[in-house]
């Protein structure tokens, strides 16, 4: 049996779960940036403009910037899962490993891009 395993486990428990919420959110950012793509060829088969423009504006800023988000959370997940289990595997007691801005930080950048999105689909939508 490993020593300490349900600590290791939690630890493992808790990195994929913020593996999969940094894919997702990167996978979400590639929907964002598609959005333009869609809402132009939509725009054409209607004979209407949409709004939507090329060239980098709104959506494809905001779909890159949740791209690199979900990047920055798998990276952030691994240095903490790597420090989790140094201290799990010490005999000395530590302080908890982390930094929790880190986290509340990473959730104020979510609640900006949603925001953001969400005036874009309103702007979007007015001027169909």
């Amino acid at each position: 049996m490993i020593e300490r395993y349900g600590d290791h486990a939690a630890n493992e428990r808790t990195y994929l779960a913020w593996v999969r919420t940094g894919v997702a959110v990167m996978a979400f950012g590639f929907l964002v940036e598609k959005f333009d793509i869609f809402l132009i060829y939509i725009g054409k088969a209607l004979h209407r403009r949409t709004g939507a423009h090329h060239g980098l504006h709104g959506a494809e800023i905001l779909g890159m910037g949740l791209v690199a988000l979900g990047i920055l959370m798998m990276v952030g997940a691994s240095v903490r899962f790597m420090q989790t289990r140094r201290a799990i595997m010490s005999e000395a007691i530590t302080r908890e490993p982390g930094n929790p801005v880190l986290y509340v930080g990473m959730v104020l950048i979510l609640v900006v891009m949603g925001i953001t999105l969400l005036v874009y689909l309103a702007q979007v939508s007015g001027h169909s």
